[in-house]
């Protein structure tokens, strides 16, 4: 395989058109955000009045649920901690089965700025896109976060940006704007249940779906919580160099 050339793309041209929100769902996954989800949710109330949010409650011990639906969204409660790849499946497939267009995928802890989100289904409006992943790295935007976690994003980062041909700067992204047959695809077996990161997007470039990044406001985490602490850490890095690996070894499909 041809390694890729790292040149900055260009942005896309985006277009003046009023942005459709119609058929769009909002999904946040979340385990015990009870201190953070109502804020989250008021947030995009006030930014996107009228669009549906879902929040897969991934069994929470807390009263995340409960404040959740007092907050205005719609609540999946799955029975007990599934993780973050299976909860937020189940939103695509909700969303999936409902027949949505559009779906944002944000975290209920407040990272991700709720004001970007209309910049992600903006560009989702484009015909030659059909992943948006929001990142924190664009235009020299500056996120705080731990010395192992940004070498983790580096070099992941670098990897996808080889194998599928463009410049990938935050492969471990959760704030996305994914449309139309991606919303099934994501659905589909082919999802991880656990951390889908640089794996995924390297899965969706030989699938033959169109990636684009695109810079987005993201908090740092001022709870200091991650997916990716202690232990988690290493298997987090063996299980994506091994997912990484089979994906590349997958014969290369065609786009259904």
């Amino acid at each position: 395989m041809t390694a890729a050339s790292h040149e900055t793309l260009a942005p896309p041209v985006r277009s003046s058109s009023p942005v459709c929100y119609q058929n769009t769902l909002i999904v946040i996954p979340a385990f015990n955000e009870a201190k953070n989800i109502g804020t989250v949710l008021d947030e995009i109330h006030q930014e996107l009045p009228g669009v549906p949010v879902l929040v897969i409650n991934d069994g929470s011990s807390d009263a995340t649920p409960r404040i959740a639906e007092e907050h205005g969204a719609q609540v999946i409660s799955l029975p007990y901690n599934s993780g973050y790849g299976v909860a937020l499946q189940t939103g695509f497939i909700y969303a999936s089965q409902n027949n949505y267009t559009v779906v944002v995928q944000m975290d209920g802890d407040r990272q991700h700025s709720s004001s970007s989100i209309k910049c992600l289904l903006q560009e989702a409006q484009q015909e030659d896109v059909d992943v948006v992943i929001g990142s924190r790295f664009l235009e020299n935007r500056i996120y705080k976060t731990s010395l192992a976690r940004k070498i983790g994003i580096f070099i992941f980062g670098k990897l996808a940006s080889i194998l599928i041909g463009q410049k990938v700067t935050d492969p471990t992204s959760g704030f996305q704007a994914i449309k139309g047959d991606a919303i099934k695809f994501m659905a589909s077996d082919f999802y991880p249940p656990d951390y889908p990161d640089a794996d995924f997007i390297i899965l969706l470039h030989r699938f033959g779906y169109k990636i684009r990044e695109l810079p987005v406001v993201m908090r740092p985490n001022v709870d200091n919580k991650s997916m990716h602490r202690g232990h988690k850490t290493i298997y987090y890095v063996f299980k994506m160099f091994l997912s990484i690996i089979i994906t590349l070894l997958r014969q290369k499909p065609g786009r259904k």
